[in-house]
C-alpha cells in the first residue's frame, strides 16, 4: 500500500510559526515574485471571510478589507520541511518528497513493526507534528493515496481499499487532478465537475478534447491501469552542511553580502563533516528586513569543491535578493558520493564516456528530483496496445 500525508497550506504555516498570533486573523500568502498577482493559501479566518486561495490581489482586499499579507518565507519553509521528513525517517519511513507539504511513502515495511497499517499511520502523523494538523490517506496506488489524505480530517488517516476504490474517487472535485487551471474552467463549462462524471466519459473523446494530460487525468479518476508506477523511492540521506552568518545590522550592500558569502563558503568547504566530498547542489538564503525570506537552490553543472567555481557559480544569485539581509546562509543540499576521480593509464573504450553520462544523471536528478531520469522497460511487447508493452521506471545510476 502506498502512503500520502499531506499538511495543507504548508507555506503558509511555515511563514506563520515565529508570528502565530496571525493565524487566528484573516491572513494570506502574498503572490510569488515575477508571478500573476494571486494571493496563496489563507488562514481559517480568512476563508470564512469569503477568501479563497488562488484570488487575484485586489479581490480579496476587497472581499476582506482586513485581510494581512504574509511575506513568502522560502527559507523557513525549507528548514521546516526538512524537520518533518528527517521526524518521519527517524521513525522508520522511506520517504518520497513531492513538494513542502506533500510527502509519500510505503507501508509495506513498516506494517509489521508497528503492528499493522492503522498503527503505522498514527505513528506517522506523530512524527509529522500535531502543530502541523496532518492527514494521512492510504491506497493501492498515489493518486488514490493522495485523494484520501485530501479528505481526511487533521490528525486522521484514511485508507482506501482496492474493491472501495471507484466508488470513493467519483464524488470527489476535479481540482484533485493535476491539469491546468484553464481546464478545470473548461472542464465546469462542459457540465463536468465530479471526478466519477469525467471517468463516465469515453476516453478517446476526453483525449481529442484535452490532448495527453486530459487523457491521463480521465485515467486517474476511472481508476486506469495508467496510473501503475513503481514502488515508492525513499530519499537520500540530505547533508547537513550549513553555515549562517548574522549581521548586527541590516546590510544591501553588494560588496559586504559577497564578502560575507565569501566568509561563508570558506566555512563550509572546511567542515571536517565533508570529507573531502565535492558539492553537487547548493542552497543560498537570507532572512530579509520587516520579515520573510529569500532563497536559491543551485545544481551544479558537476559536482566540485573548487571555491572559485562555486563563487561564479552562486556569486550572482546574491543581486537577487529583494532587499536588506539580516542573515546570509549558505547549505549544502546534496553532496557527491566521491571524493575524486581515479584515473587510467590506458583506460577502456567507452568507459570515460559511461562515466560522465552516469555524473551527468545524477546532476538533473539532484536538480529535478529521483523520478526525472527513468528508463523504457519492456514488460509486454506482444501487446495490441502501445500503453502496455512498456513501463517507465526510475533509472538506477
Amino acid at each position: 500500500m502506498i502512503a500520502c500525508l499531506l499538511i495543507p497550506g504548508f507555506a503558509l504555516r511555515a511563514a506563520l510559526r515565529s508570528r502565530p498570533r496571525l493565524a487566528l486573523l484573516p491572513a494570506a500568502l502574498t503572490p510569488e515574485p515575477g508571478k500573476e498577482a494571486l494571493i496563496g493559501p489563507v488562514t481559517a479566518a480568512a476563508e470564512a471571510a469569503g477568501v479563497q486561495a488562488g484570488m487575484r490581489m485586489g479581490e480579496a482586499l476587497a472581499t476582506c478589507p482586513e485581510l494581512v499579507l504574509i511575506e513568502q518565507d522560502p527559507a523557513a519553509v525549507e528548514q521546516e520541511w526538512e524537520g518533518v521528513l528527517r521526524r518521519l525517517e527517524g521513525a522508520g519511513f522511506a520517504v518520497e518528497s513531492t513538494e513542502p507539504g506533500l510527502v509519500t511513502f510505503q507501508t509495506d515495511g513498516v506494517e509489521r513493526l508497528y503492528g499493522g497499517v492503522e498503527a503505522a499511520l498514527a505513528k506517522a502523523l506523530a512524527a509529522a507534528g500535531s502543530a502541523w494538523d496532518p492527514r494521512a490517506g492510504v491506497g493501492a496506488r498515489r493518486f488514490v493515496a493522495l485523494a484520501a489524505a485530501s479528505v481526511a480530517r487533521p490528525g486522521q488517516a484514511v485508507i482506501v481499499e482496492g474493491k472501495e476504490e471507484q466508488g470513493f474517487l467519483e464524488p470527489l472535485p476535479l481540482s484533485l487532478l493535476p491539469l491546468p487551471s484553464n481546464r478545470y474552467a473548461e472542464l465546469e463549462g462542459l457540465g463536468v465537475r465530479r471526478l466519477g462524471e469525467l471517468a463516465s466519459l469515453p476516453g478517446g473523446a476526453v483525449e481529442e478534447r484535452l490532448g495527453p494530460e486530459g487523457k491521463r487525468a480521465w485515467s486517474l479518476a476511472g481508476g486506469g491501469r495508467q496510473d501503475a508506477q513503481p514502488r515508492v523511492r525513499g530519499r537520500s540521506p540530505a547533508a547537513e552542511l550549513a553555515e549562517a552568518l548574522s549581521f548586527p545590522e541590516a546590510v544591501a550592500n553588494e560588496l559586504t553580502l559577497r564578502r560575507a558569502f565569501g566568509a561563508l563558503l570558506d566555512r563550509l568547504l572546511a567542515r571536517p563533516e565533508r570529507a573531502g566530498r565535492p558539492l553537487r547542489k547548493v542552497a543560498v538564503s537570507a532572512r530579509l528586513v520587516g520579515g520573510g525570506s529569500w532563497r536559491r537552490a543551485t545544481t551544479l553543472r558537476e559536482a566540485t569543491a573548487e571555491r572559485g567555481r562555486l563563487r561564479a557559480a552562486l556569486g550572482p544569485k546574491l543581486l537577487e535578493i529583494p532587499g536588506p539581509v539580516l542573515e546570509l546562509r549558505l547549505e549544502a543540499v546534496e553532496l557527491a558520493d566521491h571524493v575524486g576521480q581515479q584515473l587510467a593509464l590506458v583506460p577502456p573504450e567507452g568507459e570515460e564516456m559511461d562515466g560522465r553520462l552516469s555524473e551527468g544523471l545524477r546532476q538533473v536528478r539532484a536538480s529535478t528530483g529521483s523520478g526525472s531520469v527513468c528508463a523504457v522497460v519492456e514488460v509486454a511487447p506482444w501487446s495490441r496496445i502501445p500503453e502496455t508493452r512498456a513501463l517507465v521506471v526510475p533509472r538506477d545510476m
